[in-house]
Parts: C-alpha cells; sequence; structure tokens
C-alpha cells in the first residue's frame, strides 16, 4: 500500500533526503518519514476525516494504531465545533 520497508534501499534514500532538507532548511527539530506521516494524519484528523479512511490511508492493519493519532489533537468546545453540513473550502479549522 505504499509503505515503505526499512529494509529496503529506498527508505534510507527517502530519509537521507529528508534529513538533507531539514538540514538546509535549518530545521532545529528532529524530523523524519514519520514525521511526515503524524502530519498528514493529524491533519485529516482536523478536517474530520473518518478514523477508518485514515487507517486504510497510513496501512495501518490494526485501528489502535491510528488512534494514537487521535490523542495529539486539542479537542475543540462546543462554540468551536463546526457541523460537517456548514464545511466548505473557506472555512478555516484551524482557528
Amino acid at each position: 500500500m505504499g509503505v515503505l520497508d526499512p529494509l529496503d534501499p529506498s527508505y534510507t534514500v527517502v530519509q537521507k533526503a529528508i534529513k538533507k532538507a531539514v538540514n538546509s532548511a535549518h530545521i532545529m527539530k528532529r524530523a523524519s518519514a514519520h514525521t511526515f506521516r503524524h502530519s498528514f494524519a493529524s491533519h485529516l484528523l482536523q478536517e474530520n476525516y473518518d478514523i477508518r479512511t485514515i487507517q486504510e490511508l497510513l496501512g495501518h492493519s490494526d485501528i489502535r494504531t491510528t488512534m494514537k493519532y487521535t490523542y495529539t489533537l486539542q479537542s475543540r468546545s462546543l462554540k468551536q465545533a463546526i457541523s460537517p453540513l456548514d464545511f466548505t473550502s473557506e472555512n478555516d479549522l484551524s482557528e
């Protein structure tokens, strides 16, 4: 499903490219391919994508692995909640 195997030589190439890009950008935090996967999953959750869809996109066989991403998101208050019926491209959910 597009997930790189750490034993695959392509994996090392991707990791080296990410490390080089992070160093070139003078980013002081550690970043890896997993960082991008985590960010991708978190953004999908913030946009109210179904957890099963995210599970499939990330290639997780167990939903509990995907559920770990839900604990990193800040909860929204009832006042901040947006109905799925009100979603438009103009709504910015990051406020």
